[in-house]
């Protein structure tokens, strides 16, 4: 007899799908089921039985050898619409049973007891059944029947517990997958935050991806001007993966292949064996150690020129928080190249705007040294070229930090360097920036101690010497830069007869914010520059 319509209904075919269980290992809980089956209601044979559209499956199973049998085999899809036990105590005897293979023939069954597998929202998914070989005209006891209506339960409670217990492992599996994704973006941002190339930033890339999505290949592909080949940098392989490294030819991996990614569009195959896309191709793939790929494509002004390449040896599935992880790292890969590619761009603008600068001082300098060559005292306009030559060195420090805040450091460095001996400068003092106003003045200044330092001070005998030393002090809500020039070792100095530009240039202090003590020691000059942190850093 056919098996009634319930057993192929969509709805209840669906629920068994969820539990996840069919064609799942042996498992002690439901094994004792069926044991305890066997020795309540006196059987040799007792099913864990689970019916689907075209087999049942025995998920435990005592005095049975067989793990399945087909629908026409199959007794326990009639009690799939029984309300209470299916009772049969003659099978032969039995419209729905008597042509039944397993009673016409091995192993000769003739009694048949089932207890509905009834989920909490009511689909029956198969039977706990107890099974014997000879008829049974009285069936099973009372007792006999409440206990096996109690272990059909117990069958049910199993399966649901199974389920909760697999979603929880699912769920942490995925909290972890999560936090891994989570650090190799931490990870990444470091890494190309230090890269100083673009093939550090795909290098970096690549190997986060392969370490944290445990992948065969990660690795990134630059399309040529027709879109025909790509060409595989240096890629992460797992051990045992050969490189992918070189010039490939799309076409041999499938027609069309990659016209999508060329669009801007990801591509996705779990299978490289049963996609449309790449089942007539899978030699070459496979000989890559390509079972599934993902492909995320790098666009640049509009165009795709590059992708980023990830391989798994195995079918795969490729779940949404995975490939918006990709999607993020390919964003990041496309910043960070995008970054290094302004810097370069940086560097050349300044190079070509420091030669024009240095032309402009030149022509400056050119142009003051003949209109005051027949000036009587050259004094003046060798100062004025000094300060020229000061401010130029100034613009320098900030070029090379493509004119962003530069280190006090840096200006003292380039300020002293003009001087013959500049061992004979002790610079002591924190990692402090300063903007670019602050870094001109700073730098003027320095150039005026020095100077002065060089004709009158230390610097003008053999052994005099200069301390430099610089701080960030509390004041107040705020904090104040403070810096300290000491002169010793050379010969004794007396204030300035007259207040030239040299000496209204130190009394305006550090961008022109006061702030400044000059005094004249015997043992030499000594000058105290405070200004508040947050100005000089503007």
């Amino acid at each position: 007899m056919e098996p009634p319509d319930y057993t192929f209904d969509r709805e209840r075919l669906a629920a068994l799908s969820r539990f996840a269980v069919l064609d799942t290992p042996p498992e002690q809980g439901f094994d004792d089921i069926v044991e305890l089956t066997t020795l309540i209601c006196e059987t040799p044979v007792a099913l864990v039985s689970l019916v689907t559209h075209d087999r049942q499956w025995f998920k435990a199973r005592i005095g049975f050898d067989e793990c399945q049998t087909d629908l026409n085999s199959s007794v326990c899809a009639h009690a799939l619409i029984e309300p209470d036990l299916l009772v049969v105590p003659d099978l032969a005897a039995d419209e729905r049973s008597r042509d039944n293979p397993l009673v016409t023939g091995e192993p000769f069954i003739r009694f048949y007891a089932g207890a509905p597998l009834r989920t909490a929202d009511g689909h029956v998914l198969g039977s706990l059944c107890a099974i014997d070989t000879r008829p049974r005209p009285n069936g099973l006891s009372a007792a006999q029947a409440s206990a096996l209506r109690v272990l059909g339960r117990q069958v049910v409670a199993q399966l649901e517990l199974r389920r909760a217990v697999a979603q929880r492992d699912s769920l942490l599996i995925e909290q972890k997958e999560a936090e891994i994704r989570r650090n190799g973006l931490l990870e990444i941002g470091d890494r190309l935050r230090d890269a100083a190339s673009i093939g550090d930033v795909t290098r970096a890339a690549t190997a986060v991806i392969g370490q944290t999505l445990r992948v065969g290949r990660a690795a990134f592909g630059r399309f040529d001007e027709t879109g025909a080949f790509v060409d595989i940098e240096p890629d992460w392989t797992a051990p045992g993966v050969q490189s992918a490294a070189g010039r490939h030819r799309i076409a041999e991996y499938g027609d069309k292949l990659l016209d999508g990614v060329l669009r801007g569009e990801m591509l996705v195959i779990g299978d490289v064996t049963t996609d449309p896309a790449t089942a007539s191709y899978t030699e070459p793939l496979l000989r890559l150690d390509i079972r599934s790929l993902v492909n995320v494509p790098v666009i640049d002004h509009g165009r795709t020129v590059a992708m980023l390449i990830v391989h798994a040896g195995e079918p795969r599935s490729w779940p949404p928080e995975t490939l918006t992880y990709l999607r993020n790292i390919a964003d990041r890969i496309e910043m960070g190249a995008a970054r290094l590619r302004a810097e370069a761009q940086q560097r050349v603008l300044n190079d070509e705007l420091s030669h024009r600068m240095k032309n402009t001082m030149a022509l400056v300098q050119a142009v003051a040294s003949q209109t005051l060559k027949n000036v009587p005292d050259q004094t003046p306009v060798r100062a004025f070229s000094d300060r020229l030559m000061a401010l130029s060195m100034a613009h320098d420090v900030l070029l090379q930090q493509d004119w962003r805040p530069a280190q006090v450091v840096s200006i003292v460095e380039a300020a002293i360097c003009s001087f013959d001996d500049a061992g004979r400068f002790d610079i002591a003092g924190e990692w402090v920036t300063l903007g670019s106003r602050a870094t001109l003045s700073l730098s003027l200044l320095l150039h005026e101690l020095t100077t002065n330092a060089v004709k009158y001070g230390a610097l003008s005998n053999d052994s005099g010497r200069v301390e430099i030393a610089w701080a960030i002090e509390p004041d107040g809500d705020g904090e104040v830069f403070r810096m300290r020039w000491r002169e010793t070792g050379g010969p004794e100095v007396a204030p300035p007869t007259r207040q030239g530009f040299g000496s209204r240039l130190l009394k305006m202090g550090l961008a022109g914010t006061g702030g400044a003590r000059v005094t004249y020691h015997q043992s030499g000059v000594e000058a105290d520059f405070v200004a508040p942190l947050a100005e000089l850093q503007k």
